[in-house]
């Protein structure tokens, strides 16, 4: 047998590998060539080294400049303003310690094998969110799940550093605007800072006053259906992150059981499972990145960071409780209110309050910005991995996303925009989310395979995962999963603000919203499924069976291949 390279008139067949190695992979594969010519067979092999780079189109794949830009991205993506709002909160209100204790069970039987499963699924097979269900095809729906569930996010998302950026232009003055009661926005019912005055319902702390009254114009919406326009100041904040935003990203990454739910979705959110962006960022990886080591730091990072805010913030809480002599419960809040109400209040109480404040708001600024990048790269690196046509057009698509996205968050920027935002953060991604990333599982470990997936990562990084990944893979993730979903089903509570509860419309508008993403697996299946020629058993195994072998069996180019390590 020869070893070389023979012309391309002199080749009649190529016989291909029944499993190829990934076409990114480091491994050397032998391609044996035959020629049959008056009788005689010439045979001769290749050993082909691929590139690493290639994007499936065939057109050249970025990849991060430096492998830091990678870590770095990944860990703003998970470390955001739910690190400083919603942990915090749900911290005391399920009975503080006692919420570390599924908070960290969830964390170790779910979120780390999450995490380091979507990173690995992006590393290998370079695609976005929905792309990479070319390893079980019937599946792809829940790429769209998890693209549109960012993009509902981003919808209200960007408008919390919107209030941020307004908060921080405020606060570039000699007296805070938040200290005291003699502004025109202020009611009656406003009290003076040190007044001991939640006890008392009909009275406002200046800080509240500030962000219901002169930030967002509270006093002059009726509710949900009486929003008003857009308020120029903030609409013009909410651009200026829009403008941010765009330009970070158009050319691409070179430049009881209720606590049990809640824990469960926070992991979620905090380490950013089942959003489709650690997907899109690990796909632009090198395909020998160590990824497992990447899951492992990041995933820790994030942890620790919402242990440090979470005891930072109930310091805060514990000095406002003292300070206006209630009890804790009336200080902590959840939402924008902990961030926008009582974090302000407290730094007004210090010297040089101002400097403080500047210093608070960049914080949440730049939490928020590499936060809202990475939902927005997730939508669009998805999308033009399954578009390619898109590829070419990557400015102009970014531009129209993000267009897009500003005109809806205009909704919550109304006088009445904080009821939208609340009916957004309440539906956009709480069951639905925690439903798109158990379908990814199941897909994953039980038809795609977890011993076949295992394969992929030795593959990249040179060594199998380790027994407790495989479990957790394959049977204690997607339960855990399973059971959140059922119960987060049927211990549904209706969003409220404050005292607003939300007329049944406006839930009925919030549940086609969630299953608006979630109908996205049941119907690119059901396409899927009819698509296809055949009986129902080709149809079923040509559906769950990796595109890769579609195109081997269906040119008969499997015969017999040897790989070289």
């Amino acid at each position: 047998m020869l070893r070389g390279r023979l012309p391309a008139a002199h080749m009649s067949s190529v016989i291909a590998p029944a499993k190829p190695s990934s076409p990114m992979g480091p491994k050397e594969v032998e391609l044996i060539l035959v020629k049959e010519q008056n009788g005689v067979q010439f045979t001769a092999s290749a050993l082909v080294t691929p590139t690493g780079q290639t994007h499936p189109s065939g057109e050249q794949r970025e990849t991060w400049g430096k492998k830091i830009d990678f870590l770095l991205s990944v860990i703003g993506f998970a470390v955001d303003l739910a690190n400083v709002w919603r942990f915090p909160y749900l911290c005391y209100k399920n009975g503080g310690g006692a919420f570390l204790v599924p908070y960290l069970l969830f964390m170790i039987i779910a979120g780390m094998p999450l995490f380091y499963m979507e990173l690995a699924l992006g590393q290998y097979n370079r695609e976005g969110a929905a792309g990479v269900w070319k390893i079980c095809p019937i599946f792809k729906g829940v790429g769209f799940t998890v693209i549109l569930i960012s993009l509902y996010v981003g919808f209200y998302y960007n408008v919390i550093i919107a209030w941020a950026l307004f908060y921080l232009f405020s606060s570039f003055s000699g007296e805070l605007p938040w200290v005291n009661c003699n502004n025109t926005w202020n009611s009656a019912n406003c009290s003076d800072l040190n007044a001991t005055l939640l006890n008392d319902s009909h009275k406002a702390t200046p800080a509240l006053e500030y962000f219901e009254r002169g930030v967002l114009h509270l006093q002059d919406s009726g509710g949900i259906d009486d929003l008003g326009l857009p308020r120029w100041q903030l609409t013009s904040c909410l651009a200026v992150v829009i403008v941010v935003l765009y330009f970070s990203l158009w050319k691409g990454v070179k430049t009881s059981g209720k606590v049990w739910i809640e824990a469960a979705t926070q992991i979620c959110f905090s380490l950013g499972v089942g959003f489709g962006v650690l997907i899109a960022f690990s796909s632009y990886n090198k395909f020998s990145n160590n990824c497992y080591r990447d899951a492992i730091i990041t995933s820790s990072i994030n942890s620790l960071t919402s242990f440090f805010s979470g005891f930072v913030i109930f310091s805060f809480l514990g000095y406002m409780s003292q300070k206006h002599n209630v009890a804790l419960d009336k200080v902590a809040t959840d939402g924008p209110g902990l961030v926008f109400i009582i974090y302000p209040e407290a730094i007004a109480t210090l010297p040089g309050s101002s400097v403080w404040a500047v210093i608070f708001f960049i914080m949440l600024l730049t939490l928020g910005i590499d936060s809202a990048m990475g939902g927005m790269e997730s939508v669009i690196t998805g999308l033009i991995d399954e578009f390619k046509f898109l590829h070419r057009h990557r400015e102009l698509f970014t531009l129209f996303i993000v267009v897009s996205t500003f005109l809806i968050s205009l909704f919550c920027v109304t006088n009445g925009g904080i009821y939208v935002f609340t009916l957004l953060d309440h539906f956009a991604a709480g069951t639905s989310i925690l439903f798109g990333v158990l379908i990814e599982a199941i897909g994953i470990a039980w038809f795609y395979g977890v011993d076949r997936f295992s394969d992929d990562i030795q593959e990249m990084i040179g060594q199998r995962p380790g027994l407790y990944w495989r479990l957790c893979w394959k049977f204690v993730s997607p339960c855990f999963l399973l059971f959140m979903v059922v119960v987060s089903f049927a211990t549904f509570n209706p969003p409220k603000y404050g005292s607003y509860y939300f007329p049944m419309w406006a839930n009925m508008v919030g549940w086609c919203l969630s299953i608006s993403s979630m109908i996205m697996v049941p119907l690119y299946a059901i396409y899927k499924f009819c698509s296809l020629p055949g009986s129902f058993c080709a149809k079923l195994a040509y559906a769950i069976t990796p595109e890769t072998e579609h195109h081997m069996v269906e040119r008969g180019e499997v015969r017999q291949f040897t790989v070289k390590s």
